[in-house]
């Protein structure tokens, strides 16, 4: 039988992502598209069943019986997925891609999903079932059907499923013998008319010769590079190139644990966590994802605005509300919520932010691309200058209360710094004084956070709670004018108040407005075991980083949250942050191991 998991007991949402930076998808053991949201990664599902069974449609190919085995995984160094099935009458495997590659000068990455059926042994029978919805699940299309495809009308484009398979078996949902090779490419809008075998096996083909150029081209350390590969992967397909824009997720509303109503829309891109995965794959010598992403930026017209959203829809507009859709939920939890309310949030952390992703462009030697004007990072420290002491709503977006944070401090702290270094590389003496005022105002405040009786830096001024956030002070170099013993008393700090067992971390402990937290937030993981391996402690960082990739699902992924007790993923998955701590884990354990007790800075 194909296995199947209890979601209250090792459950790793065994699902796979595809994709080409034009759409994302989830595919399941057996071969079903759980997710897909066409035309946008903000667009309705097309296929949801991952939130509703009921209205979230379906494409799936699988046995004709229920006694088979299923196991998945990826082609070596690629974003194309490989499910297998074994039944007693045969065995074949499943091809999912989306198409990417370089043609014309340019990326060809249609709205397509690429799907084949590799017979491998005997006669295995299937049953291939294709129901598209729209506007999550309350639009069900007409179906036509042509001499080799079905088309689906009455969605906002058309949407057409082209084969070489039997339309009558698909549209009857009857079973039928696999004896040669089928192809099947759905396709929105623009419908696929050309040579079906031929062009998908060249689609096939270049799309896999892409994906291991472009991991050939990975700067990786020298621990974890599988582990680092296939995050690198899972980042690069969360970027909407057309824009520049990078979401937190592939999905909606999968919640931070059962039950809870923590269930938050990601698929947008919020200013902070482009940051970090910016930095990861700057790290691997990945810098094209950058350069759109600042243009992304510039579009904001950061000059003209009264405050920088904390995030935005991926064409950069600033209407994000959020609604709840009337869908059962992922295991029933709702809501399933639409839009993100933290649009309209204040989080000020997001400036410097901004200009550590700028400060890249400006000093590193590699890249001999156009810098952006001065004016937009005159623009930026003018805004840090101004909220220095501002309350918001902090890193973990609170709903019900805002406090000036010691997390926006230390990014006011280190955004101003990078602009002290751009100020210098451009020769901007006034700049250069603007932002060295700002480095030291922020460190005065950062300093008032001080816990004396805990020996480390607290969530915000006036409270002595410990936040996990605030492990990055030592990995962006803030205690580098420290004693490293100072550095290992915030850090263990930390851990005493917030480790739910080894490794594992909340992000704080005090009541929020769902209550208190339950399960732990991985990236806080990963923040940890980097803080420890930048303070020279190599062996337990990688010893602590090898038990929280099990997390992984069979594939690598992760997702946002995890519940220890139940061994289960829990959040919207697979989540950028997670993967960000991953690679920046390894890179620092690798820099410890050649150089033991080092400081990240400037």
């Amino acid at each position: 039988m194909s296995v199947k998991t209890n979601p209250l007991n090792s459950h790793r949402y065994n699902l796979g992502l595809i994709g080409n930076c034009a759409y994302s998808g989830l595919v399941d053991q057996d071969a079903n598209i759980r997710w897909l949201c066409w035309p946008r990664f903000d667009s309705s599902f097309i296929f949801g069943s991952l939130i509703d069974d009921e209205k979230g449609g379906e494409f799936s190919i699988k046995p004709a019986t229920k006694d088979f085995k299923s196991t998945q995984e990826y082609i070596k160094n690629t974003n194309i997925l490989c499910t297998r099935f074994e039944t007693k009458d045969g065995a074949f495997e499943v091809i999912d891609f989306a198409p990417r590659f370089n043609l014309y000068e340019r990326y060809h990455k249609p709205l397509m999903l690429f799907r084949k059926v590799k017979k491998l042994s005997g006669q295995p029978r299937i049953n291939v079932k294709c129901h598209p919805v729209g506007d999550y699940g309350k639009k069900i299309p007409q179906r036509l059907t042509g001499s080799n495809h079905i088309r689906y009308e009455g969605l906002e484009q058309p949407v057409r499923l082209t084969t070489n398979a039997s339309i009558s078996y698909i549209n009857e949902e009857k079973s039928f013998v696999v004896n040669d090779d089928l192809y099947f490419v759905l396709s929105w809008g623009v419908p696929f008319e050309a040579s079906l075998e031929t062009t998908f096996e060249e689609f096939l083909k270049r799309t896999e010769k892409y994906w291991n150029t472009w991991v050939e081209h990975c700067h990786l350390p020298s621990v974890f590079q599988k582990e680092v590969i296939r995050s690198a992967l899972a980042l690069k397909l969360h970027q909407y190139e057309d824009t520049g824009a990078i979401t937190a997720a592939t999905t909606t509303s999968l919640p931070e644990i059962d039950q809870e109503g923590r269930n938050w829309d990601y698929r947008f891109c919020w200013v902070r966590d482009t940051y970090y995965t910016l930095s990861a794959l700057n790290s691997l010598g990945q810098f094209e994802e950058m350069k759109k992403y600042t243009s992304f930026i510039e579009n904001l017209d950061i000059d003209n605005l009264e405050n920088l959203q904390p995030c935005y829809r991926i064409d950069g507009t600033k209407e994000m509300t959020e609604i709840v859709e009337d869908l059962n939920g992922y295991m029933g939890n709702k809501p399933v919520r639409v839009g993100n309310q933290a649009g309209s949030q204040i989080q000020h952390d997001v400036y410097g932010q901004v200009l550590l992703t700028f400060f890249k462009l400006y000093t590193d030697e590699r890249l001999n691309v156009k810098k952006s004007s001065p004016q937009i990072i005159k623009s930026i420290l003018k805004h840090i200058e101004r909220y220095m002491e501002a309350p918001d709503n902090g890193v973990w977006e609170f709903r019900g209360k805002q406090s000036v944070h010691t997390y926006t401090l230390m990014f006011h702290w280190a955004g101003a710094l990078a602009a002290k270094s751009i100020a210098k590389s451009i020769g901007d003496q006034d700049l250069l004084v603007r932002a060295e005022k700002a480095v030291q105002h922020a460190a005065q405040l950062i300093e008032k956070s001080y816990s004396h009786s805990k020996k480390a830096y607290a969530q915000a001024l006036g409270t002595d709670e410990m936040d996990a956030c605030m492990l990055q002070l030592i990995t962006l170099g803030y205690f580098k004018n420290k004693s490293s013993e100072a550095a290992m008393d915030h850090l263990q700090a930390i851990r005493k108040e917030l480790e739910l067992s080894p490794g594992f971390f909340l992000r704080y402990k005090h009541a929020d407005d769902f209550g208190v937290q339950k399960s732990a937030f991985l990236v806080c993981s990963f923040w940890y075991i980097e803080a420890l391996a930048s303070l020279g402690h190599a062996s337990e960082a990688e010893k602590l980083l090898k038990r929280v990739i099990t997390t992984q699902n069979h594939v690598g992924l992760m997702s946002e949250d995890y519940d220890v007790e139940m061994n289960s993923q829990w959040g919207n998955f697979p989540q950028t942050y997670s993967h960000v701590g991953l690679i920046n884990c390894a890179f620092a354990i690798d820099r410890a191991l050649n150089s033991p007790a080092f400081f990240i800075h400037e």
